[in-house]
Formats: C-alpha cells, sequence, structure tokens
C-alpha cells in the first residue's frame, strides 16, 4: 500500500521508498538480534542455523545503489477475490513488510508481480495501472504510468524501460528484473519438473533470462532445490567473474557455478590435443569404447568357490557363479555397484544350502558369508576393481587394447588419432587434455553412479561436444535443465550442429526449445552489420532484430597508423560514460597490451572488472563470448578470422566480437574487411 505524503505523486513514491527502507532495516535487525544460546542441541546445529542467519542477513542487505523496488500494480480487484477492493503492490527484488506483517515491497518472482512483465492492453490481467520508477543511482526521480484499461491511451514503448536497458555500465553483469520482457517471463517462470533450451542471438538477454530463471525457482522450490542443488555452468572463468554477482542481487547466494572442466578435474590438466584429435575424444561413441573396455575386465569364474563355516564346508558349482554374473551383467547397473552385489549373490547362495541342511542363518550370517576370504578372492578375479584413470591411461596408449574395443566403433585412422605418441607411465605423470579428463569422467560414471543435482543452468552450450554434454547431464538425470546458447556462436571444432542432437547426448531429449530473436542488447546498426555472417556461419538462423529506439554509434575506420589509431579511438570511448572493451585476435593482445601502456592508459583482463574501477577491458576474442560492454573496439577483423582453424569458425568467433557492444561499436583495420561483410 502506498504512504500518505505530499500531493505530489514522485513525493509520495519517495516516502513509500524511505518507509520500505526502514521496513527492511527493521527485518534485518530482527535477525541479527536472534539468540540462538537455548535452542540448539549440540554445537553441529549451533553452526548450521548461524550459517543460516548470517545468509538471511546478507539476503537483506539494503544496496544503496539498487533500488529496493522498480515498479507498482493497481489492481482493479484484489487477487483472488473478484468481488473485493482493489489492491496496490510494489515489484522489487526481494519481499519486505511493516512491522504488522502488511508488505511494503512484494518479490518479483511473487504470482501477484507476474502481471508486471505480462499485463498488455490486450490482456490486462486485472491491473489498471502498471507504474515504472527511475532512479539515479539510489534515487528515486522519475516513474511512467500505463493505464491498461483505458482504451484513450494508446500503447507505447516505455521510455523509463529503454534507458534501463541502453544505461551505462562498468563492471560485472547486473540483473534485468526491472526489464524482463513477456517472452523472458515465460521462460523464466516455467516449472522445474521440465527442461528447457533457450536459442538466442546476440543481446537478446539468454544469459540473463538463464540466471532469472535460477533464482525463480529457488523461490517457487526452495525447500527441494536445498537439498538438491542447484549449478550454473559457463564456459570459462571470466565468463562466471562476469556473471557472479547477479544472483546475490537478487538474494540468492548459494548457487554454486563452475565451468566443465571443474566438473571433470579428476587429474591434473597439462596437456593439449589437436583439433582433430579433441573432436574424436569428444564424440559420444567414446562411450561405448569405455564401457567395452571397462566390462572387458568382467571374467566368467573358472571353478567353484568353498566356504568354510565352523566344521562345515558349503560348496558354489561353477555353473551357479557362472548364472550368477550373467545376472549382474543383464541387469545394466554401474560396474561398482554390480561388484559389490557379486559378494552377497554368493553369501545368498550359500544361505540356500544352509536353509535346506536344517540352520537358519539371518543377516549377520550373510554378511560374513560375504567378507570370507574366499569369496573376496573370487571376486577379486571375476570382477575386479577397475580405476577409471588407468583404464582411460591405458586405452590411449595401449593400441590393442584399443583396437580391441573400438572395433566397429571407430576406425583406424580415429584409433591412431587419439593414441598417444608418447605414452605416459603413470596417471600421475600423464599429461592428460581437457577432452582425456571427460573421457575419464565418463568411465569414473560407469563404474559409480554421478550425484545428480535438481537444477542445472548451462551457459554457452553450443560449444560442448558431445562427451561434454554427457558429463552435464549425468548432473541433472534426475533433475532439470536450463540450457542456453545460440548456433551462430558455436566457435569449437566439436561445436553442436542442433539443438536436438544436443539434448539428445545431455539426455533431455524431452526439453522444450524456446527461441529469443527480440535484441534488446545489441544496437540496430551494430546487429544488422553483424547478420551479414550469418548466411555464412548459420544458415536459416533467424537474425536478431533490435528493439532498441537508439541505433547506437557505429564506424569502421581504417587504421593507418596500426596500433595507434586503435589506442585513439580507445582512448575516444573513454571520453564517453560506461565500459570500453578492446577486442581483438588473441595473437595480437600482446602489441596492444604495449601500445595502451605506452599511451598511459590502464586496462584489465576479463573477469577483473569486478574488482578494478578501470573502465577499458583489453579482450582476446576467445573470452569476448557471454561478455558485454557499452562501447567496443574491435581490432583487425581478419586477424578475429584467420586465428582459427578454419574459416567458418572464424567467422563465428568474427560474430561474437562483433555483438559485445551495448551502445557503440569501432571497427578499426589495415588490411581489409572479410569479403563476408563487405
Amino acid at each position: 500500500m502506498s504512504t500518505p505524503g505530499h500531493d505530489d505523486p514522485l513525493s509520495k513514491e519517495r516516502s513509500h521508498l524511505a518507509a520500505s527502507r526502514s521496513a527492511l532495516r527493521a527485518m534485518r535487525e530482527d535477525v541479527e538480534s536472534l539468540d540462538i544460546t537455548d535452542v540448539t542441541a549440540n554445537w553441529v546445529n549451533a553452526a548450521v542455523l548461524e550459517s543460516q542467519i548470517e545468509q538471511r542477513i546478507k539476503a537483506l542487505a539494503d544496496l544503496s545503489e539498487t533500488p529496493l523496488f522498480f515498479g507498482r500494480l493497481d489492481y482493479l480487484h484484489a487477487p483472488g477475490a473478484e468481488q473485493a477492493e482493489g489492491e496496490r503492490f510494489y515489484v522489487g527484488r526481494r519481499h519486505v513488510h511493516d512491522a504488522d506483517g502488511d508488505p511494503m515491497v512484494i518479490d518479483w518472482r511473487a504470482p501477484v508481480s507476474q502481471p508486471f512483465y505480462r499485463a498488455s492492453k490486450k490482456d490486462p490481467q486485472d491491473v489498471s495501472l502498471r507504474r515504472r520508477f527511475g532512479y539515479t543511482g539510489g534515487d528515486l526521480t522519475a516513474y511512467e504510468d500505463e493505464h491498461l484499461l483505458d482504451p484513450a491511451e494508446a500503447a507505447t514503448t516505455s521510455r523509463l524501460l529503454q534507458q534501463e536497458i541502453e544505461r551505462p555500465r562498468v563492471g560485472p553483469m547486473r540483473d534485468i528484473v526491472a526489464t524482463i520482457q513477456p517472452e523472458q517471463d515465460e521462460i523464466v517462470r516455467a516449472g522445474l519438473a521440465g527442461s528447457v533450451c533457450v536459442q538466442g542471438g546476440p543481446g537478446t538477454g539468454k544469459t540473463a533470462v538463464g540466471l532469472h530463471r535460477v533464482a525463480y525457482l529457488l523461490y517457487a522450490h526452495r525447500e527441494r532445490l536445498a537439498r538438491t542443488g542447484t549449478l550454473v555452468i559457463g564456459p570459462n572463468r571470466s565468463f562466471l567473474h562476469y556473471i557472479e554477482q547477479v544472483l546475490p542481487a537478487l538474494g540468492e547466494l548459494t548457487v554454486r557455478q563452475a565451468t566443465v572442466d571443474d566438473l571433470v578435474a579428476h587429474v591434473e590438466v597439462r596437456g593439449t590435443d589437436e583439433a582433430a584429435t579433441a573432436v574424436i575424444k569428444g564424440d559420444a561413441r567414446m562411450a561405448e569404447v569405455l564401457r567395452r573396455a571397462l566390462y572387458s575386465h568382467v571374467v566368467p569364474p573358472t571353478e567353484g568357490v568353498v566356504v568354510v563355516r565352523g566344521s562345515r564346508r558349503w560348496r558354489v558349482p561353477v555353473y551357479e557363479l557362472e548364472e550368477i554374473v550373467r545376472e549382474l551383467l543383464a541387469r545394466d547397473i554401474r560396474y561398482g555397484a554390480a561388484r559389490e552385489a557379486l559378494p552377497q549373490r554368493i553369501a545368498h547362495a550359500v544361505l540356500v544350502q544352509m536353509e535346506r541342511a536344517g540352520e537358519a542363518p539371518d543377516d549377520r550370517v550373510q554378511n560374513a558369508v560375504a567378507r570370507n576370504a574366499a569369496v573376496k578372492a573370487l571376486v577379486k578375479s571375476v570382477w575386479p576393481q577397475v580405476d577409471p584413470a588407468k583404464l582411460v591411461l591405458r586405452l590411449l596408449t595401449d593400441a590393442d587394447f584399443l583396437a580391441e574395443h573400438a572395433e566397429g566403433v571407430l576406425t583406424g585412422d580415429e584409433q591412431k588419432a587419439v593414441l598417444w605418441v608418447k605414452p605416459a607411465r603413470s596417471v600421475r605423470s600423464a599429461r592428460w587434455s581437457p577432452a582425456d579428463a571427460v573421457l575419464i569422467d565418463e568411465a569414473t560414471d560407469l563404474i559409480e553412479r554421478t550425484h545428480s543435482l535438481g537444477h542445472v543452468v548451462l551457459d554457452e552450450a553450443q560449444d560442448l561436444s558431445p562427451m561434454q554434454y554427457r558429463a552435464v547431464g549425468r548432473r541433472c538425470t534426475t533433475g532439470s535443465a536450463t540450457v542456453l546458447g545460440d548456433l551462430a556462436q558455436g566457435t569449437t571444432p566439436w561445436a553442436t550442429r542442433s539443438w536436438e542432437e544436443a539434448l539428445g547426448h545431455l539426455g533431455k531429449g524431452e526439453a522444450v526449445v524456446e527461441e529469443l530473436t527480440a535484441g534488446f542488447r545489441v544496437p540496430t546498426d551494430v546487429i544488422a552489420y553483424a547478420s551479414r555472417l550469418l548466411p555464412h556461419i548459420a544458415p536459416g538462423l533467424t537474425p536478431v532484430a533490435s528493439i532498441r529506439e537508439n541505433p547506437g554509434f557505429f564506424d569502421i575506420r581504417t587504421a593507418d597508423a596500426g596500433p595507434a589509431d586503435v589506442v585513439a579511438a580507445c582512448r575516444e570511448l573513454l571520453e564517453r560514460e560506461g565500459s570500453v572493451g578492446l577486442i581483438a585476435a588473441d595473437a595480437r593482445v600482446p602489441e596492444l597490451a604495449a601500445a595502451l601502456a605506452a599511451a598511459g592508459i590502464g586496462h584489465v583482463g576479463p573477469g577483473e572488472e569486478t574488482t578494478h574501477a578501470t573502465r577499458l577491458t583489453l579482450v582476446p576474442a576467445s573470452l569476448a563470448k557471454g561478455l558485454e560492454y557499452d562501447y567496443v573496439v574491435l581490432d583487425e577483423p581478419r586477424a578475429v578470422v584467420d586465428g582459427e582453424p578454419d574459416e567458418r569458425t572464424g567467422l563465428r568467433r568474427l560474430y561474437v566480437a562483433l555483438t559485445r557492444a551495448v551502445s557503440g561499436l569501432i571497427v578499426t583495420h589495415t588490411t581489409g574487411l572479410p569479403r563476408q561483410l563487405t
């Protein structure tokens, strides 16, 4: 409800903001004053409760630069009660209530807040007025009204919404909670049970949608996800640094973030593969090779086993042992689980004999038989323990072993490609590559089931290999996934060709594929220029249509003076408000870094924006994906293309680099532009 104040509407809203901040402060003080001395039974419970209280205090922090609420809804009737008088709700990042428990601010994720994002003239959803607020810093400075039930008022694009989308930024990624669009909101609020795949071009907000979906699911299913866990997977550490403040700003502090390499870090990665080799190792066929190699360790028993119990000897004949092994293999359970079940099955066979002889053995006797030395020796010979890293090492170094288990799966040339030129003596000394680590993760899961989380968000998914998809899928076999990506931005040699194929490898073939085509972040002129590449890199993909009213700043310049002209362009953009990214082919980064230093212009690397006030980031093209800057200088497009193994991958890398700018782009070149842009 609004707080009484002066007649000026803006003054009333400022009064409500002040009262809401005061209420939030009181909520935080209530938590800080909690005394748990006599509540907990032991120190473990006390530590858990103290941690929960600490998290709650952090979630109730009042960030001075972050608006406590950004919108208001005036309902014609009270929600859920058509005959009752209408109510007014302020929509913000978190729930705030007064001393009586009455809401001052409603969480944006609450059902009553949904019309803020979806109500329209055609479907007002019982909302008579939607008000948006404009802020300068933390001060409320403007508001804008939409009278959804007034037929005389034409539907217009929100000026405040446009300003918020185009607002300059420095540092990490911000939340978009005040600017979520209807098509984005549908994805954000999709149910937990189903998986969703979002195909979105540059500037469509797919990353933000994925992060806000996590926040929504934690709100709607907090207890369940608290038990099962959530995970956000990004392409690299720089990207994770860039997005790491979004969820905490929404009050969610417990979501883990990782790269695929983090998930499969069973060994130290010190080596690299040629592209062709990495493609084969990343092929889903390798899963079958690993399965065959693993189960080749299971050998049929050649003789029966004799168990001595006191003065009695119990013999399980070889044919019965063979039947037990066949049954375990047929059950298709994990290798390790079957190995643990084998001695129990043998012990059960012994107990059957005991019962036939008139004895009455119980579970303790069965467990004792299972631990019998003769039984343990037989299990060791028939179903031995296998170390997953040693298994992969043998496959990659023993040509005969690989040939035996890759027959009919990999060609002879493919087998030669994955074999190591210099075999390693041990797992510790081996120079494992990232693709090798994924193979070890697959082998590990064949032996012992990987823990499954409740929900996983996978961003920049188009760059994963089939085996990497399988590694991620193992982390959400009993949960759901949100897959985010753009097929046009696939820049790895193994980049996925279709979402149907990718989702199949992920184990989420039933996932719904949604496409975002409205561009909110990239200016019209910039996205139109970059879209010239689409026929060459992703034929048939729908180009992004920018909805920005401001066409943005865009210029193409010949850099006759080389790096000096690039530095001059950076200096020019630094005179504007906001962040600046200088994106260049990886090989040209050292030269440009030296030129910036000589000119006295400080810069940081990707991911360092969160800890430095410097507004210029020097970005290798290989790390540009997923990042955004208010202004971008793109150095030497042809060098970006030539820096990749093939032209198509190079053009995709260039497409990524061209679309990192939110407000303006300067392209500098000395050797001419790629023909696909001219």
